[in-house]
């Protein structure tokens, strides 16, 4: 599904840092069917992802990106939440982006469109799909995204949701983690398939295949040591019985 636009607040891109561009690039290429266009990742002509070589001003791996169409004010709102920037405001292509970190000192990125607004494709396989914050427990965030973003903290499907204030979901939290950092999530059509392949391309599987809120999920490490995730949707059969009410007449009742 084409992409224009991300609402406030919400992951919009994810960028690989790496000082093996090449070779990374390669895995990829192979996992995903990505290709490489300059400094992003793309399918089908479109932009996914960004990969930049790896530099002293931010951290190696995958960073993800939260749209800030106010970037300086988002800024500020980070320091007065005990988070810190990492890194001023600077210009990209149809862009300008900057890097901070929460209040655990959790690394992610602001983006403020300006004729790139992020990831061109959503919904298919190949496509940024999620981000979660790892993180080891949930009060330590809740206060700073809550005071930065307005999100609120649910586990309605079994793992930690963040919603935004109009109670969309726009993140994920996993808990019990030490290895603090922001996570994208692509979707695959097959997970077990797709991780099949994973250490013929000289990468390796972290954690899984298992299943987590709605989808299968896996942590893969690629051959440079960056890790990222892989989700699949899990089908989920839908009964439906029909029964008479001698008071309302026929009443359809759906069961998951």
């Amino acid at each position: 599904m084409r992409i224009r636009g991300f609402a406030p607040s919400t992951p919009c891109w994810a960028e690989l840092s790496t000082a093996d561009s090449a070779r990374t690039a390669g895995f990829y290429a192979d996992l995903f069917g990505w290709e490489i266009d300059g400094n992003r990742f793309m399918l089908n002509g479109r932009a996914i992802a960004g990969i930049v070589p790896a530099r002293p001003d931010r951290p190696a791996g995958w960073l993800t990106y939260l749209a800030a169409p106010d970037l300086e004010g988002t800024m500020r709102r980070v320091e007065m939440a005990y988070g810190r920037v990492l890194v001023q405001p600077q210009e990209r292509p149809g862009a300008r982006s900057a890097i901070v970190a929460d209040s655990a000192g959790t690394v992610f990125g602001l983006w403020q469109a300006n004729g790139f607004a992020g990831a061109q494709l959503r919904g298919e396989p190949g496509t940024m799909s999620w981000a979660d914050l790892l993180i080891d427990v949930a009060s330590q965030p809740t206060a700073f995204y809550g005071s930065v973003f307005g999100w609120s903290l649910t586990h309605e499907f079994g793992s930690g949701e963040w919603l935004t204030e109009a109670h969309d979901s726009v993140a994920g939290l996993i808990t019990g983690r030490y290895d603090f950092r922001w996570q994208p999530s692509f979707q695959v059509a097959d997970c077990l398939d797709l991780v099949d392949n994973v250490s013929r391309l000289g990468g390796r599987v972290a954690v899984g295949p298992v299943e987590m809120g709605l989808g299968r999920y896996a942590e893969i490490i690629d051959p440079a040591g960056n890790t990222f995730a892989i989700t699949a949707p899990v089908p989920r059969p839908v009964e439906l019985s029909v029964a008479y009410n001698d008071i309302t007449g026929l009443e359809l009742t759906y069961g998951g």
